[in-house]
């Protein structure tokens, strides 16, 4: 038996999902407008604290001398630092915004996933970073000190210098996000776990190529070190998702 309050909530709840197009424009314009301005106040804070950042950055190489070869140059690597790290510590927000945004939208079942791919990948990208910055950066940079050593005195371009590093920085964080991918494919029911262990020649050569368009830098340590992280998570992608389809 139907009650009139039943039949409200279903009307009301029509109502929720049945949005005018110009509502979700407008809602979208105003999350979109807050993390620009999260971004920016981000961005300004790290202007403030450049020096502190442009000292971690040089952390990972010893014994060269920065050089700036216009007067404007370090002005400009500066401000391009310090909308990157706004940009980095502004992405949570901005995935926050874009859930919140999806959330009415998806069924209990898509949620339970969406939201810990998402997550994932936040925290994949994260480790991406901190594995450039530990590993593939000092290995890159020794190895082009040693090439040089006792022949020519290591002065560099700080602003070569800081594009170089940012390649490797969003390269490796995009690389580790190989997981997330298998992971779609496999519960999109494009490609199964099984497929994606049966192709692994495929997928050290593969990863080669890859470790190689991605870097930089020309020596083949930094290559291989990237090599093999793509292809430990390739393979940690399939362990994950044969968990979740058993």
């Amino acid at each position: 038996m139907v009650t009139n309050s039943d039949f409200n909530f279903t009307n009301n709840e029509a109502v929720i999902l049945e949005l005018p197009f110009s509502e979700h424009i407008e809602e979208l314009r105003q999350r979109l407008f807050h993390i620009f301005w999260i971004i920016l106040f981000l961005t300004c804070i790290a202007f403030i604290e450049v020096k502190l950042l442009v000292k971690i950055l040089e952390l990972p190489v010893d014994n060269v001398k920065f050089f700036q070869l216009s007067p404007g140059e370090y002005f400009v690597s500066t401000v391009k630092i310090s909308f990157y790290t706004g940009l980095l510590f502004g992405s949570p927000f901005a995935i926050g915004q874009i859930i919140l945004f999806l959330l009415p939208g998806l069924t209990k079942k898509e949620t339970k996933v969406i939201l810990p791919l998402l997550l994932s990948s936040l925290c994949l990208f994260g480790l991406g970073l901190l594995f450039s910055y530990y590993a593939l950066i000092p290995a890159a940079l020794n190895f082009f000190l040693n090439y040089s050593d006792e022949v020519i005195e290591p002065l560099w371009s700080f602003d070569q210098y800081f594009e170089f590093i940012l390649v490797l920085f969003y390269s490796t964080g995009l690389a580790f996000q190989i997981p997330i991918i298998q992971i779609l494919l496999g519960l999109l029911n494009f490609v199964s776990a099984q497929q994606m262990l049966g192709a692994w020649r495929y997928i050290i050569l593969l990863s080669t190529i890859i470790g190689a368009v991605l870097t930089p830098s020309t020596d083949p340590l930094t290559q291989l070190l990237l090599s093999f992280a793509i292809l430990l998570l390739y393979f940690s992608g399939v362990g994950i998702l044969f968990l979740i389809k058993n």
